[in-house]
């Protein structure tokens, strides 16, 4: 077992002290992030011979040479690249918005229980609303450009940020929060300097939450009133009987969707290095 890099210290009442300079969870994390890519270069591996044997149907599930060539003239012909921005602006705006929104009113009903009282039962109720069920809604409000997506996006964006605060909130340890109204701290710096803080892990993983249905919800944004996106392109794709584009879709938003959420998650994971836990433990 690989041991963290120390230095010795020496205290008056404890004498020699061993320190470590940092955790040994990063080295062990980089070295396994390789396996990752294991399962699904095999799926591709087995997928490309079973087309190549004549297992696999072409015709309707294309090989992922076939696809790889797609994404590759897509490229070169400057679609992939326009539809590409397009969806990643949306979920951008999209996610802000509704990290934004639910941010304050989550911090608000983890702080107040009647306000939590007056609004919970009501998120409750338009959680359960599917996504698609939005869409003629807005836009029949405000048209179909730009505005409707991202508004879409934010509800879908929303609820798993809102619900992770909430309830952050509530699993604070009841010991800190009497320190701070010791101290004399208002609502607003006791939610500020000791309840935000204390739920960030919780709240972390709401916005990753949150960002993967900012994903999802851009699909059904896309699928109606878009002239651009990689929704649109699978909708194109579909209807123009290319199943090699609607893979290759598909693909990108899988690709996008790890890599946002791998940005997100290791932003996160720095903001949280005081945490000791399971996760935390050596190798």
């Amino acid at each position: 077992m690989a041991l963290p890099e120390t230095i010795v210290e020496t205290s008056p009442n404890l004498g020699e002290v061993v320190v470590p300079t940092r955790r040994p969870t990063v080295a062990r994390r980089r070295g396994w992030g390789w396996q990752g890519l294991l399962l699904p270069l095999l799926a591709a591996v087995l997928w490309e011979v079973g087309a190549r044997v004549g297992f696999v149907s072409t015709r309707l599930l294309p090989s992922p040479s076939q696809i790889a060539g797609t994404v590759f003239e897509l490229a070169a012909s400057g679609e992939l690249a326009d539809h590409t921005v397009a969806t990643l602006w949306r979920v951008l705006w999209g996610f802000l918005l509704g990290v934004t929104v639910a941010t304050v009113l989550g911090a608000a009903s983890g702080v107040s229980r009647r306000f939590r009282a007056f609004v919970d039962p009501t998120f409750q109720a338009l959680r359960s609303i599917p996504s698609i069920a939005w869409t003629p809604l807005f836009i029949l409000w405000f048209g179909i450009f730009e505005t409707p997506k991202v508004l879409l996006i934010a509800v879908g964006v929303f609820f798993p940020v809102y619900l992770a605060l909430v309830e952050g909130i509530g699993s604070v340890d009841r010991k800190l929060v009497e320190v701070g109204r010791t101290y004399g701290l208002s609502t607003f710096d006791l939610t500020r300097r000791i309840l935000l803080p204390a739920s960030l892990p919780t709240y972390l993983v709401g916005l990753r939450g949150g960002l993967g249905l900012g994903w999802m919800f851009v699909v059904a944004a896309e699928f109606l009133g878009a002239s651009r996106g990689l929704g649109y392109l699978l909708v194109d794709g579909q209807m123009t009987g290319r199943p090699a584009v609607i893979i290759a879709s598909i693909v990108l938003f899988a690709l996008l969707g790890k890599v946002t959420d791998w940005g997100l998650a290791r932003a996160g994971s720095r903001l949280v290095r005081w945490q000791d836990d399971f996760q935390s433990r050596p190798s």
